[in-house]
């Protein structure tokens, strides 16, 4: 997969929105999800795989008790997906993996960890549009029936109704882009966009070092950190917006006060 390491800001801008504009409109329309990571090294992993173990035997046990747990009115319908955004919103782990339509919420994802900041930084950057070309036939008829580039609830709804029925959609792994309903500010205002794999068990980081061409990773290195983390401030790009309400406010001020290092 390609991997560019950026010196500066205006390079690493020229990379986020590079091939974003769409000729056939005339319109910036970038065929590309976004996730910013605080450490380069870290792996693309689902928080269902990070408990470890036989993590895949739990997804169901975890998904059925926190439907059962949470309040009916917690999501518009009873939907599988529904259930899975809210869950992974809240902190269960799932096999959803958290992406963006917005480079710059990407961003503030690899900058908002202060103790990582001697770290070089990546954000990983999907063509969803070319990664849904290789989806299962079914899935590809949605889309197209649809004029869509991404799913959503009602169309993953209408060709697989739960996560046994995704799973069998196809003997190979692949990778489906889902947008989810503003359930909360906090995806409306993330620009929230979640991948899931065809399988808890598949990685995917492992099906894009298999497609390399759907993908790139750029590189910001740890002394250019504190310069994008201030530009953002400046955006209001902050914890404050992108987790509104009295959580989020206070990160956002332990950071923004918080002493430069060496």
């Amino acid at each position: 997969m390609d991997e560019i390491r950026i010196e500066t800001w205006d390079q690493l801008n020229e990379q986020l929105y590079s091939d974003a504009f769409n000729p056939s409109i005339g319109r910036i329309r970038s065929p590309y999800a976004f996730r910013g990571v605080s450490d380069a090294a870290y792996p693309l992993t689902t928080s269902l795989s990070r408990l470890g173990g036989a993590y895949a035997q739990m997804e169901q046990h975890l998904l059925r008790n926190f439907r059962k747990y949470a309040r009916r009115g917690d999501v518009p319908t009873d939907s599988v997906w529904n259930w899975l955004a809210v869950a992974q919103h809240h902190g269960l782990p799932t096999r959803l993996l958290d992406w963006t339509f917005s480079p710059q919420v990407a961003l503030h994802f690899a900058t908002a960890r202060l103790r990582e900041f001697e770290r070089d930084a990546v954000i990983w950057a999907v063509d969803f549009v070319r990664a849904h070309a290789l989806l299962p036939a079914p899935l590809r008829e949605e889309m197209e029936a649809e004029c869509a580039d991404v799913f959503t609830v009602e169309m993953l709804t209408r060709r697989a109704q739960t996560l046994e029925e995704f799973d069998a959609l196809d003997g190979e792994p692949f990778a489906l882009f889902l947008e989810p309903p503003s359930l909360d500010d906090r995806i409306v205002n993330q620009f929230a966009l979640f991948a899931v794999m065809s399988s808890p068990e598949a990685h995917m980081e492992d099906w894009l070092a298999a497609h390399p061409e759907l993908v790139r990773r750029i590189v910001i290195p740890a002394g250019l950190k504190w310069e994008v983390r201030d530009k953002l401030d400046q955006a209001n790009v902050t914890e404050r917006v992108l987790f509104p309400g009295l959580d989020g406010l206070s990160a956002w001020l332990k950071r923004y006060y918080s002493p430069r290092g060496p």
